[in-house]
């Protein structure tokens, strides 16, 4: 992905954006004022709320009322402020989430492009992974920060372990719904919906969505993770800005997740939730891949790009703006 994010007819530049809707603040301020306060409002209050409810022995509550409060915590301190962010500093709240509804095939061309995504960070992950290995054997104190990042890429790891874990269909349904279908809906509604679109009314769409990607990754505080997020969260913004729906990065979230929990729930791998994963492979050979890999992506990026109003017989896509 790079700058030559492409727009429909129906969307022209920033500039005549912001003509039709007008802010009650600058939008970049409302973009970062937005992240700021549902950083605060998820981290710090809903550690708040867990220690009021659980106590400090969290690690003996009851795994459904965890998972309860964690999809509460989502749909009061990420989904309520986005919407009543949006409401009150904009106005028109379907106008700034793209409440549009996509068509089937939009939401599967860029399921393939997921597709393709996955094996690619998964790739990446296998060679960052031998990185920080061979460089915390040689530096000192690349080995101490490697072990307090592992420390914190341990408790992350089994606080999803413990959500995950099912004992019937009807446990694994409620963690679809708690780890996908929410979060898919919330979190996508906050940073591809309200400050994607905010950055968008000032910036061009590559870096709005670069930023709120960073955003993205940033707020999940999963060390190994990182990148990959932020990798994923740039594309949910590529599909959000093409696509000119909610929906489709909905779509692409929940798939994700989705594919992660039933994987999990399949083979009970801890693998499938560990960023620090390693493979018995070579260097050389998990470079290969993910050169190949990426390449492959970047095609089908440049593909969609240049054909995707071909693809969907829609009007021509403009590239007047960047």
């Amino acid at each position: 992905m790079n700058e030559d994010f492409q727009d429909n007819q129906e969307e022209k530049t920033p500039e005549t954006e912001t003509k039709k809707i007008i802010p009650t603040m600058s939008p970049v301020t409302a973009a970062f004022f937005g992240l700021a306060a549902v950083f605060v409002l998820y981290q710090f209050g809903g550690a708040i709320l867990t220690l009021a409810i659980f106590g400090m022995d969290f690690e003996k509550a009851d795994v459904n009322a965890v998972r309860l409060l964690t999809m509460g915590g989502q749909i009061l301190l990420i989904l309520l402020p986005a919407l009543l962010f949006t409401r009150f500093i904009y106005h028109d709240v379907s106008a700034i989430l793209k409440v549009k509804f996509p068509s089937i095939k939009e939401i599967g061309i860029f399921t393939l492009g997921l597709i393709l995504l996955t094996p690619l960070l998964q790739s990446y992950v296998y060679i960052q992974s031998f990185v920080i290995t061979k460089l915390a054997e040689n530096f000192s104190f690349i080995k101490s920060a490697k072990v307090l990042v592992d420390q914190l890429d341990k408790l992350v790891e089994s606080t999803y372990g413990s959500l995950l874990a099912s004992h019937s269909i009807f446990e694994a349904s409620f963690i679809v719904v708690v780890v996908a279908v929410v979060p898919a809906i919330c979190e996508e509604t906050f940073f591809r919906g309200f400050v994607l679109n905010s950055f968008r009314l000032k910036y061009k769409p590559f870096w709005s969505a670069l930023v709120t990607g960073l955003f993205f990754g940033l707020y999940h505080f999963n060390p190994y993770g990182l990148v990959p997020l932020i990798a994923l969260g740039v594309y949910f913004g590529f599909a959000a800005y093409t696509s000119n729906s909610i929906f489709v990065p909905m779509a692409l979230h929940f798939l994700n997740n989705f594919f992660a929990v039933v994987m999990f729930l399949a083979l009970g791998d801890d693998e499938l939730i560990s960023s620090s994963a390693t493979v018995d492979q070579s260097p050389f050979a998990l470079l290969v891949s993910f050169l190949i890999l990426g390449g492959i992506f970047f095609l089908f990026i440049t593909y969609l790009k240049r054909n995707y109003h071909k693809f969907l017989h829609k009007p021509e896509l403009n590239d007047t703006e960047l």
